[in-house]
Parts: C-alpha cells; structure tokens; sequence
C-alpha cells in the first residue's frame, strides 16, 4: 500500500515549469540514492501528441532529456515517417524520471512497480498541465503506468479512452533496434503502421477544432 504522502505529491495547483523544478528537486524518491539524474521532458508542451517513455538510460541521464540516445533516434525516424517535428510537434515525457541502476553487470535495468507506483502522481499531473489530445505510450512501462496493463504485443496499434483522451500503446523504439526485420509482419513495420494511424487521428481532430 502505498504511502499517504502519495497522495499529497505534486502541488495540485501550479505550472509546468513549477513542477519541473519541483521535480528537479526531489531528494525523497526511490531512486534518489542511485547517484542518476532527474529527466523529465524535451519538446513542445502546446503540442496535441504526447509521447511517454520508460526511465531514461545512459544517454539520456548524462544529457537530462529523454529519448536523446539509440532509442532516440529510432522515435525520430518513426516520428518524421508520419510528418511530426519532434521539437514542434510532440511532447516527450517518461513514467520514471531516474535511471534505475543496473545490476548482473549491466547499466541499468527496468523500473519496478514500486518506482512506477512513485513517479505516477508526477506524470498524471504532467499530463494534466500538457493536456493533449493523444497520449503514445511506448512499452510495457508507460503502459503499464497509465492504463495499469502490460503484454505491449497485444496491446499496440489498439486505441484506449483515458480521462478523455486518446491513448495507443506503441512498441518501445529499443524493442524495434533489437528487432530490425524488415517483413511486413514485424515491429518495425507494425509502429509504421501505428503512427501513420497517429497522423491520422491528429488530423481527424484538427478539423474537428477539439
């Protein structure tokens, strides 16, 4: 169960930027003794697509923003094949805002529930602040922390209604550079497909002024 001052986390009422320096701030978070960096966001916060990611990894702890790595790089690319500018046209955040540190000799590892359940409070209210349209949530984490399910294979390409918002699960662009088949059956091909899907409804709502 977790804590009352879960429920006291962040400031209901303050700005986007207030609640980036909060963040930035933090010093009682699970991670806090890791020795790794706050990453909260890059992007536009006026943008209608949201992105949401997993935990920062090495790239993206030493730069301070996420999806500035490998992975990066792949979201770009997924990204401009349906005509989003990454800086213009989407807002990035994470669902855990430290790096987990590794063990069994790797760099990090993946977020428990525990670090989910914690960092949660923080990206509803980022969410609540941003208030897109469409929420991307990439893996098995962010899904995980916003829609409470996993098992990213089933769940990808399928539209959700959240809090009155359009959310679809995506593969994470890692799982797509550890899977770089080309067949029209294969991940890469199926996130292709998932935002042109994205581009779509974007557009869609655009000319319904939402």
């Amino acid at each position: 169960m977790q804590p009352s001052f879960f429920d006291e986390r962040p400031k209901s009422e303050q700005t986007l930027q207030a609640l980036i320096d909060e963040m930035m701030r933090m010093d009682n978070d699970p991670l806090a003794d890791a020795g790794t960096n706050v990453v909260i966001c890059r992007g536009n916060p006026d943008a209608k697509l949201m992105i949401v990611g997993e935990a920062p990894g090495p790239r993206e702890n030493e730069v301070g923003k996420p999806f500035v790595g490998r992975a990066g790089k792949m979201l770009d690319q997924v990204l401009a094949s349906a005509k989003f500018d990454p800086e213009k046209d989407v807002f990035i955040s994470n669902s855990v805002f430290r790096m987990p540190p590794g063990d069994d000799g790797k760099s990090f590892r993946k977020p428990t529930n525990d670090e989910i359940a914690f960092y949660k409070p923080y990206l509803l209210q980022i969410i609540k602040l941003v208030d897109p349209a469409i929420i991307l949530l990439t893996g098995n984490v962010a899904t995980q922390s916003l829609l409470g399910m996993i098992g990213i294979t089933k769940l990808r390409g399928n539209w959700h209604q959240w809090q009155g918002r359009l959310v679809m699960p995506i593969f994470h662009p890692s799982y797509l550079l550890r899977n770089p088949t080309r067949s029209p059956d294969g991940p890469k091909a199926m996130t292709w497909k998932d935002i042109q899907e994205v581009r779509r409804k974007i557009d869609e709502l655009a000319g319904g002024n939402r």
